[in-house]
């Protein structure tokens, strides 16, 4: 197995259903420009309220990819 070098971005991603939607949109965004993606870490999660109601999901997380060789 050869040595890898990861960097990481830090990325925003909402749902009106829930965080796991919010983290599956924000790296199947980031799959679209970046290639080699290897783990994600959550940074922060936190909501919009409407009307005393959760209105959506917003969840921050750090994605790991390797560099080309």
């Amino acid at each position: 197995m050869s040595d890898h070098i990861y960097k990481k971005i830090e990325l925003t991603g909402t749902s009106k259903k829930g965080t796991d939607e919010a983290i599956e949109n924000a790296i199947k965004k980031a799959g679209e420009s970046v290639h080699n993606l290897r783990w994600f870490e959550v940074v922060e999660t936190r909501g919009h309220i409407v009307d005393g109601k959760i209105d959506h999901w917003q969840v921050t997380i750090k994605i790991g990819f390797t560099l080309d060789d």
